[in-house]
């Protein structure tokens, strides 16, 4: 009977788990070097565990090789990924966005139906046995782990990454990988909230916004979204920053948000509306000017950051002062000054390099058996479900342990 190892009891490494003991030629343990599985897992969607997105393709996805995703993604898709937890009894519910979330609201719920299955097809599960070395000979793998030895004819590397540390984002999977000639990227925090030069930003801290947000290195557009935003103490967070955080995480000079506070219209129509307000109500304080549209803090933001002239009253204000309060609300400039690292991200970008993995199977290149799934791999995706898809598909197809 074929021994096989996986290491990792995150979404993957079960997902994998699940997959390889479906075969009845195959005995699998899961090592998991935290107390139990899918500790992470737990957390994810804010702890309702956003499972997949209807709308899960290649194009969600990023790393210098962002293809390698598509084979996986295409043989085990999200119908795939439904109907296996519909009938390991997971009921589900859809949101109108697409995410795909348990019926019962809580990530509980997905992990139970993963560890019942997985005791059903007699996966063994070692827990709190971080694994320390593994080495291979002659087509043998050895596995030095809580200071025993194992042995497997089939590794399956789904550890994880960097991101999370305090749920159990480890480097564990990068050094086993390196150790057996494997090499990866930079790693970055995604998923992250980004910090700007605070003194906007701290004055605003708790206000939601509907906006668009765009990532500027000088000139040049890097990336941007439109959804809600959260001001923070240090910048800015929330759903529409974290899809775009990853350009802010990687250390170039000169980054800047743009925020469009108020993208149903147009600075020519924001102006306008500011004109007739003045016409309106020529007696009211200059810090209300944008009150009725915007939250109050962030209006009165607004206000300052176009050099609106304090005190006085709306009808005090010249064209030009009306003209920059537009200009203001449709290009607010924050200046990017990093991410919060990896304890607070959601994912981690980089990773293993995929050219040394065969995207069909998601076995290593360089050593025969050995394979690996999930964020341990240069492969990360948006917000949104899209990276525990990649979880169950790269695990699925790592599991079949295809040669």
């Amino acid at each position: 009977m074929k021994q096989v190892i996986i290491i990792g009891g995150g979404a993957a490494g079960m997902m994998a788990a699940l997959t390889a003991s479906a075969s009845s030629a195959s005995q699998v343990t899961l090592l998991e070097r935290q107390s139990r599985v899918g500790r992470k897992l737990l957390s994810t969607g804010n702890g309702r565990c956003n499972l997949t997105n209807l709308h899960a393709s290649a194009s969600h996805y990023h790393g210098e090789h962002p293809d390698f995703a598509a084979p996986a993604l295409s043989a085990f898709g999200v119908e795939d990924t439904l109907s296996f937890f519909h009938w390991l009894g997971l009921v589900t519910a859809t949101e109108v966005d697409g995410k795909v979330y348990p019926y019962s609201n809580s990530a509980n719920s997905m992990l139970d139906v993963l560890r019942f299955a997985m005791e059903a097809q007699g996966v063994q599960v070692v827990s709190g046995t971080p694994v320390e070395k593994i080495k291979c000979k002659d087509r043998v793998f050895s596995l030095l782990a809580g200071g025993e030895v194992f042995a497997a004819d089939c590794v399956i590397i789904a550890c994880g990454g960097a991101a999370g540390s305090k749920l159990g984002g480890v480097m564990d999977g990068y050094q086993l990988l390196k150790s057996l000639g494997h090499h990866r990227t930079a790693l970055y925090p995604a998923l992250v909230q980004i910090k700007t030069d605070p003194q906007y930003p701290r004055s605003l801290k708790g206000v939601k916004a509907e906006a668009h947000i765009a990532v500027f290195s000088g000139d040049t557009l890097l990336a941007e979204n439109q959804g809600e935003i959260l001001f923070t103490e240090y910048g800015v967070s929330g759903p529409a920053v974290f899809e775009i955080s990853r350009y802010a995480s990687m250390g170039a000079d000169g980054l800047t948000v743009e925020l469009d506070l108020w993208p149903a219209l147009s600075e020519d129509g924001v102006r306008a509306w500011l004109t007739e307000r003045q016409t309106r109500l020529p007696q009211l304080e200059t810090a209300q000017l944008f009150t009725g549209a915007l939250h109050n803090r962030l209006g009165q933001i607004v206000g300052r950051f176009a050099s609106l002239p304090a005190g006085g009253t709306v009808a005090e204000l010249s064209p030009r002062d009306l003209a920059a309060a537009a200009h203001g609300c449709k290009h607010f400039l924050l200046p990017i000054t990093g991410t919060c690292g990896f304890d607070s991200a959601q994912v981690t970008a980089g990773g293993m390099r995929t050219e040394e993995f065969d995207p069909q199977t998601m076995q290593s290149r360089l050593v025969p058996g050995l394979y690996a799934c999930g964020e341990v791999l240069d492969i990360d995706g948006d917000c949104g479900g899209f990276n525990l898809q990649w979880a169950w598909s790269s695990g699925h197809l790592a599991g079949q342990l295809l040669p």
